[in-house]
């Protein structure tokens, strides 16, 4: 275990308890409107790695698709602690990019405080490599591939998406990635989001990234826009403030650097919105499925 992440084990759970389970302050939705779509795909668990939690689900595209499917990669949220990719990635996502056409991943990765955030990046540039080494065999076009991230997983994809060192052990580069959605991330700007969190929640980033800003801002993303980047990217957050700061900082730097960046708003408040946003994604009453729907369908083309 990591000796930074040790000594602070009880603040963490405490601080990562209150991360996940703030409470809303608005609700955005009836309770019927959450209800998971039923899907018929069924998923093959592959490892990628040794330990129990290097494993992803995958999902063929369903339907009579002809020549290797455009790839989505979900990489699930629970603030870089919790979460696991058979509950978070919401079966209408399942069965709605699926019967579009694309195959789908969603993948695990060790969590805190038994691993350093730099292992789960390294987890997931990992998994990321496998799928393209085995994207014959698996029908997967490897030149169209796309993460999507909730939370700490929207801060996973957008590390890997930015800072070379990840993909560069497995001989990849950031630019191999056709594009990236961000769901309602946090800490692309670790020293930002720190300041902006408050008391409680400030501790539980600083517990999760350390106390020393040159190691905060190695994990930040946007230090890393200036590098190659993914090739585009689509930011989505919801009405929280710290939230929205972290996306349009984001998308005016990766602009900025010259790389092809949108950033959408959409409704929901406090810890209710940011987990509606990911769970209705691909419902056809969640207004965020047309918009990623045409992002995703300009991405692909773009790269086939």
């Amino acid at each position: 275990m990591p000796n930074h992440v040790a000594m602070f084990k009880p603040a963490l759970a405490l601080a990562v308890a209150a991360f996940i389970a703030a409470p809303a302050i608005v609700p955005v939705a009836a309770p019927s409107a959450v209800a998971a779509t039923p899907t018929t795909a069924s998923a093959k668990v592959i490892a990628y790695g040794p330990h129990r939690l290097q494993q992803m689900d995958f999902y063929d595209a369903a339907g009579d698709f002809t020549g290797p499917r455009p790839l989505i990669v979900f990489i699930h949220g629970g603030a870089w602690a919790g979460g696991d990719k058979s509950d978070s990635t919401g079966e209408a996502k399942i069965r709605h990019y699926t019967e579009a056409g694309y195959a789908l991943a969603s993948i695990n990765y060790r969590l805190l405080p038994e691993v350093d955030i730099e292992d789960q990046a390294a987890d997931v540039a990992t998994a990321v490599a496998m799928l393209r080494d085995k994207s014959g065999e698996m029908n997967i076009d490897k030149r169209r591939i796309v993460l999507m991230g909730h939370s700490a997983g929207a801060h996973l994809a957008a590390l890997v998406a930015t800072d070379p060192q990840w993909l560069d052990t497995h001989d990849m580069r950031p630019a191999s990635i056709a594009g990236v959605v961000l769901l309602d991330g946090p800490a692309y700007d670790v020293i930002r989001q720190i300041s902006d969190a408050g008391p409680l929640l400030g501790l539980a980033y600083q517990i999760a990234f350390g106390s020393r800003a040159n190691r905060q801002q190695m994990l930040s993303p946007a230090s890393h826009v200036d590098s190659e980047n993914a090739r585009r990217f689509l930011l989505l957050h919801v009405e929280r403030p710290d939230a929205r700061n972290q996306a349009i900082r984001l998308g005016n730097e990766l602009q900025r650097s010259g790389t092809e960046a949108e950033v959408m708003d959409f409704p929901g408040r406090g810890m209710e919105g940011h987990n509606l946003l990911n769970a209705m994604l691909g419902r056809s009453d969640s207004p965020a499925t047309k918009p990623v729907d045409a992002w995703l369908e300009q991405t692909f083309a773009q790269a086939g």
